[in-house]
């Protein structure tokens, strides 16, 4: 029964009970009727995105001369082979590790430092030449300030982020980034959110733009992913993946669509790869090909398979990478793409149905 509000009805003991004072009781059986408005959940949702992207957008509008001088300072250490030492405690701790991970994960090597631990013992982890990475919002952290002086003896550049740039830890920083919010998303007003969710997007910026300045490759980020589909397509090459040429159903222009057939049936190939007697590609013959062109041409089987073939088929060199494969399969919306060797024959073909068998998609 739809209704705009919700009476909830609570039953209490009928007896009274000798041990709960009357006030108590009398406390108690107010509550016993609770007006439940109701919630639009989805409206609700849309309001958090909408306040978190509002304050993401903020925080990218204050970027500053200070957020250059954080990639300059990072940049630097990890050029001299230092790292970057990440600290933060709660939920702006949750977030550095993540920004860590990200940092790693494209070049920048980061290490996460426990604030706690590195009062004892920890600290060691941290060498000459190294930079820090200081988050939290209130720049007041009793365990995080209570790093600081540490580093700040041993010389190591500190970046603070923090939602306030006069802070003790914006004090003694070289760079101070802001990451300060009107409201978070919590309807109190008190859940770290849009705040966490501003330094999560300001990590990502620096993680990114030291990516671009470094010259940093797919070459590269293969190296740091090497397991799953990522990794196997940013790393093997087309010759590594395609179907080599024994098993390719090649065909002079000449032959006939119904002995194009035969040969994919036999070679059990979506396409024949069609070719001039000197060896070079003349073009592609596919499955589709067939079945677009045989409605209006009923009698195709004992025409050459040259009247119906794509020139100029789109093709790609074997030493190329197979992150490449994904490319050009999905912009031109091909399922056969033709290898060829450098004097332009035919040395394999990439089925995207083998993609899916190597788990490069």
């Amino acid at each position: 029964m739809a209704v705009s509000r919700i009476l909830e009805y609570r039953k209490e003991p009928a007896v009274e009970n000798p041990f709960v004072p009357r006030r108590v009781e009398a406390l108690h059986a107010s509550r016993r009727f609770r007006i439940i408005a109701p919630m639009d959940y989805l409206e609700r949702a849309r309001r958090v995105f909408e306040i978190e992207l509002s304050e993401a957008a903020a925080t990218a509008a204050r970027l500053d001369a200070d957020f250059v001088k954080a990639v300059d300072l990072i940049k630097a250490a990890v050029e001299r082979r230092n790292k970057v030492v990440v600290l933060g405690v709660g939920k702006s701790g949750n977030i550095g590790e993540k920004i860590a991970a990200t940092l790693t994960s494209t070049g920048s090597t980061a290490v996460v430092l426990n604030s706690l631990n590195a009062l004892h013992g920890d600290l060691g982890i941290v060498a000459e030449g190294d930079i820090v990475l200081a988050l939290s919002y209130s720049g007041e952290t009793q365990e995080l300030l209570s790093v600081l002086p540490a580093i700040v003896r041993m010389d190591l550049p500190i970046i603070a982020i923090t939602g306030d740039k006069t802070s003790s830890l914006a004090k003694v920083a070289r760079a101070v980034l802001d990451v300060s919010v009107s409201q978070e998303a919590c309807p109190l007003n008190l859940a770290p959110t849009s705040s966490t969710t501003s330094m999560l997007v300001l990590g990502d910026a620096l993680a990114m733009v030291l990516l671009e300045s470094r010259g940093f490759r797919k070459e590269d980020f293969a190296k740091f992913h090497p397991g799953g589909s990522l990794g196997r397509s940013l790393l093997m090459r087309v010759h590594q993946i395609m179907r080599p040429v024994e098993e390719l159903a090649l065909i002079p222009p000449a032959a006939t669509v119904v002995e194009a057939i035969q040969a994919m049936t036999s070679h059990r190939a979506g396409a024949a790869i069609i070719v001039h007697a000197d060896g070079s590609l003349a073009g592609i013959f596919t499955q589709g090909d067939f079945a677009r062109q045989f409605p209006g041409n009923p009698g195709i089987g004992s025409r050459p398979v040259g009247d119906f073939m794509t020139l100029n088929p789109i093709t790609i060199g074997g030493d190329r990478l197979a992150a490449e494969v994904l490319q050009i399969l999905e912009h031109h919306r091909i399922d056969d793409l033709v290898v060829l060797d450098e004097m332009k024959h035919p040395i394999g073909v990439v089925d995207s149905q083998d993609l899916t068998r190597l788990k490069i998609l």
